[in-house]
């Protein structure tokens, strides 16, 4: 199933690029590339089921973390809302997750480093950022809407605890029909980052 995609049109700033199966221990999917003109970075889909003129499809956003998603950190919860979502859709009829090169929070891998430097230090995930002259979260969702409207999504379910991505969803046109949490279990070391989460950028925890 290649996108519905119109790569001549004007105001597109993403092209689909590549699709190939790929059984995964979460499910089978389809995995699917796409390139975006305005960044100059490249975007990654696993999707399911038939998606072009469906709604209310499970759909993930979710920003890349070379420390949560990679090496295994305890001191977020990326990896498992990642596998929660792969889990969650590799049962379902049809969804998707897009990975969005998005690494902390939209600063990039360095500064988020030096942001979990100030973190040892005693600051807070928001505090951190700020110190470092950053707002708490530099994401976009307007790239993701593109690449949804491109797989022929009317409306989504999407798995989150973030406010922020289904207002930032609404904004770029895509309507968020329901969402549905992925709520992992706190660790020693992950506590205060949740609570954080949660009381300061109004995650559903």
């Amino acid at each position: 199933m290649h996108p519905p995609v119109d790569d001549l049109s004007p105001s597109s700033v993403v092209r689909f690029a590549a699709e190939a199966r790929l059984p995964s221990r979460y499910g089978d999917f389809r995995v699917i590339a796409f390139e975006c003109a305005s960044d100059g970075l490249d975007y990654g889909v696993m999707a399911r089921g038939d998606l072009v003129g469906a709604e209310n499809v499970p759909v993930r956003l979710h920003s890349e973390c070379f420390t949560g998603d990679v090496m295994g950190s305890l001191k977020c919860d990326c990896r498992d809302q990642l596998e929660g979502a792969l889990t969650y859709v590799g049962k379902a009829e049809r969804g998707a997750v897009l990975y969005l090169p998005q690494e902390g929070r939209g600063i990039g891998l360095a500064n988020k480093i030096r942001a979990y430097a100030l973190q040892d230090e005693g600051l807070d995930t928001v505090e951190a950022n700020l110190a470092l002259g950053f707002p708490d979260d530099l994401r976009r969702y307007d790239v993701a809407a593109e690449i949804i409207r491109k797989l022929g999504i009317r409306s989504v379910a999407l798995l989150t605890n973030n406010p922020s991505k289904v207002a930032g969803l609404t904004r770029a046109g895509i309507p968020v029909a329901s969402y549905i949490p992925l709520r992992a279990t706190p660790n020693a070391h992950n506590a205060f980052y949740l609570d954080t989460k949660k009381a300061k950028s109004g995650h559903r925890l």
